[in-house]
């Protein structure tokens, strides 16, 4: 099949200056997404917003007019963002390959398409070079799945991934408004000597942990959605299909940002100093930021005492869109193993953030 934009790669194509660019849904995601492209100024000549219903919306204090989502609405525009939360299947599975019959490139947050064939699945810090065959489409891979591979990539790189054990833990806000709303209510509540009660969950969150994300994948006995969506992603993002990973996703009572233990093994032995050196080097690993920074008051080779609590938390990562990564240290329990402590913001990188940036990709290159 043949698109438009796929023309675009000759010499003589020209590159747009302005974009006209549809959001669809207009939750916590879909706000974000409106909100992103005009913080890094992304070059949209109009942004449209779709939803299930027709009303108005206020995001970083401008209005915008929700219209209701139909197929006509893509026509005469170049391209759309599908919001969805944390992977759920969405209105991408109704418009999205409609949307690129009519000449519209579309960025997909949802899980619907993550592992088709015909669909790169793209962090741009990682794999943009996926992005030059698409046929229209491209997925967001899920959140917890992009912070990891922005971490991991730079040392797969260096010394090869053979095996990566993963445990997340996920804030509610990855799940929408509601469970963030209700976490609050329930603080309130614990903190009035009231019982809580829930609805997002199986059992309140506030003050637990939920080992439960998504429901019970039938082809991964004992796993559930979330977790094997880390292992397959990880798999294609990094093109290596027989890595092995394991994955334990943990909902905790964290109102924003998402973190991760992450224990991996290569191929290469790389001593902690040595993998350091790389994360801390902004062209070797893009988008990350250390926190195990070198002490440059004293000795240049000598880094901070982990006694002086330098390494990343989650409110450290809440509203940034970079990945923080700390805690690095060799695993004494096996040959050529590390363990790293990382945390992102689920909603800007591992969503809105993310997605925009394959835009940027896309414009960059001429690829749209």
């Amino acid at each position: 099949m043949a698109f438009s934009w796929l023309r675009k790669e000759s010499s003589v194509a020209r590159k747009k200056k302005e974009y006209r660019v549809i959001v669809v849904g207009i939750g916590m995601v879909g706000g974000m997404m409106v909100r992103v492209l005009r913080e890094r100024k992304f070059p949209a000549k109009v942004i449209k917003v779709l939803a299930t219903r027709k009303r108005v919306e206020t995001i970083a204090g401008r209005r915008y007019p929700v219209e209701v989502a139909d197929v006509k609405e893509f026509d005469g525009f170049d391209l759309a963002f599908f919001a969805g939360t944390e992977g759920a299947s969405g209105a991408s599975t109704l418009y999205g390959w409609e949307a690129v019959q009519r000449g519209v490139a579309v960025i997909d947050n949802g899980k619907d398409y993550r592992m088709d064939k015909r669909v790169p699945l793209v962090v741009p810090e990682v794999n943009a070079e996926a992005l030059k065959k698409h046929q229209g489409f491209i997925s967001n891979p899920n959140c917890s799945t992009i912070q990891m591979v922005v971490a991991l990539a730079p040392l797969h790189r260096a010394a090869r991934l053979r095996r990566i054990v993963v445990s997340t833990f996920q804030a509610v806000s990855g799940t929408g408004t509601k469970a963030r709303a209700e976490l609050e209510q329930q603080a309130r509540d614990w903190a009035a000597g009231k019982k809580p009660g829930w609805e997002q969950y199986v059992a309140p969150i506030a003050f637990n942990l939920l080992p439960q994300i998504s429901g019970l994948n039938p082809e991964f006995p004992g796993y559930y959605e979330e977790e094997t969506k880390m292992v397959e992603e990880t798999r294609k993002i990094l093109g290596d299909p027989f890595l092995q990973v394991s994955a334990t996703c943990v909902r905790v009572p964290v109102l924003n940002a998402h973190s991760e233990t992450l224990n991996v093994q290569t191929e290469k032995k790389l001593s902690a100093a040595q993998a350091r050196k790389i994360l801390g080097n902004p062209k070797k690993a893009p988008g990350v930021i250390l926190v195990d920074q070198p002490d440059l008051k004293q000795d240049k080779l000598k880094f901070l005492d982990p006694r002086r609590s330098r390494w990343p938390y989650p409110q450290m990562a809440d509203g940034r869109d970079e990945v923080f990564v700390g805690r690095i240290r060799e695993d004494l329990s096996a040959k050529n193993a590390l363990d790293l402590f990382c945390v992102s913001d689920n909603i800007r990188k591992g969503a809105a953030t993310n997605a925009v940036q394959i835009a940027e990709e896309l414009v960059r290159r001429n690829w749209i």
